[in-house]
């Protein structure tokens, strides 16, 4: 049997995340492509909130699929639809600019979610012993984008225009995802990271058995799901009430103008740093703990944001979205741990139900609360909502994928 090297899948892993990060570069785009289709504002901003559902549905449905018919096929159709969502961006006619809703939010959002979770359940199955570390390098390349691609994509965009830059991006996303997803497969039936390439091809399917696996619909049944989906919605707030704001608040705290857009850079690190950092933590200190550690780093942050001002306010964004990114390694290791990898794909996007909705509902009750033009009211509100998901994360088991300590089956 031929002998697979699992870095080299962890390595094509990170570099399809790498470029399907472009999820969280809207903000890069929206003004320049505003502009060239004479479309205002307040609309071109909505196509975040389209790109955003549909990531998560792509999650939901990238999920079952890649459980159902394997991470390589599923990855390469992601990757076909990041790449023509981006390429069909660029030929958007001015008079039909609700178009981007469909090219970059639909297409393009269901795209990044169907790679994003059918690379991630694939390469956590490559690393049993190691899957913190791993579900980290692969999710802080998601959260590196940002800081790749921004100021390759300002520069591009100031020289060639709108469409010429779209067309380089959805191509080039195409050939290096499409070519890195042939790579993305699952382990042989049985698989052990200590054992020889001919042991694994020999190794009986029920010797893999010794946990659990858990099906989408058994794992509904379970008290632990509803913590982990619960708890991740409530942990997140501050991330989504803040974000869309930041250069605009950065400004009227106290930030000049180019520290508030070097700070966007910044986000982008640190969220990295806390997908990486957080998920090598969960491997020494316990999935629990980690979370745990999140929702009150993003607890004291978004306290102190009420009043922060300047370099306080940069601190306490940049705390924000470490803890932000590292919810995103964490919760997908603990949903592996908690049901079992064999359909980790659908179960973790049944978990990221609670990501997508905490990105919906918050900046629309912090629109209601700011109505006075002060942010107080939403900072304590995220404040709260992550002393209610620390309740929910106690209330969990810590499940260890070698032991017998996972949730029983209802």
């Amino acid at each position: 049997m031929k002998t697979v090297n699992r870095y080299c899948v962890l390595a094509a892993g990170m570099t399809i995340q790498l470029c399907a990060g472009i999820i969280y570069m809207w903000s890069v785009f929206k003004e320049p492509i505003a502009k060239h289709l004479n479309w205002d504002s307040g609309s071109a901003s909505l196509t975040s909130s389209v790109m955003l559902a549909m990531f998560v549905l792509g999650i939901i449905i990238g999920g079952y699929a890649q459980d159902k018919w394997g991470p390589k096929r599923i990855t390469l159709a992601g990757s076909v639809l990041i790449g023509a969502g981006m390429a069909l961006t660029a030929l958007i006619p001015g008079d039909a600019p609700w178009l981007v809703y469909v090219t970059y939010g639909v297409i393009g959002g269901f795209g990044v979610g169907t790679v994003y979770t059918s690379t991630i359940a694939a390469i956590q199955k490559w690393f049993p012993d190691r899957r913190g570390f791993a579900s980290g390098m692969v999710v802080s390349a998601f959260g590196l984008s940002l800081v790749v691609f921004a100021p390759l994509a300002r520069s591009i965009l100031g020289g060639i225009g709108v469409p010429g830059a779209f067309l380089i991006f959805g191509l080039c996303f195409l050939a290096i995802c499409g070519v890195s997803s042939f790579y993305i497969d699952n382990p042989p039936e049985g698989y052990s990271p200590n054992a020889s390439a001919s042991t694994n091809s020999r190794i009986p399917k029920q010797s893999a058995g010794s946990t659990l696996q858990y099906s989408p619909k058994e794992i509904i049944k379970t008290k632990q799901f509803y913590l982990l989906a619960g708890s991740l919605l409530l942990t997140l707030p501050a991330y989504f009430i803040l974000n869309p704001v930041f250069v605009s608040l950065g400004t009227e705290r106290g930030l000049s103008d180019n520290i508030a857009l070097l700070g966007v850079s910044l986000t982008g690190v640190c969220s990295a740093a806390g997908r990486l950092i957080v998920a090598w933590a969960s491997d020494k200190i316990g999935g629990k703990n980690a979370m745990t550690a999140i929702a009150a780093i993003i607890l004291c942050a978004a306290l102190v944001m009420t009043a922060g001002q300047k370099v306080v306010f940069l601190i306490c964004i940049m705390l924000i979205s470490f803890g932000f990114g590292g919810a995103a390694s964490v919760y997908s290791t603990m949903t592996a741990a908690s049901f079992g990898t064999k359909y980790g794909g659908m179960n973790f996007g049944l978990v990221m139900v609670g990501f997508g909705v905490s990105a919906l509902v918050f900046p629309i009750i912090s629109n209601k609360l700011i109505a006075g033009g002060s942010y107080t009211g939403s900072f304590i509100l995220a404040a709260a909502t992550c002393v209610a998901a620390i309740v929910l994360i106690a209330l969990m088991k810590n499940p260890n994928m070698n032991k017998s300590d996972r949730p029983e089956k209802a």
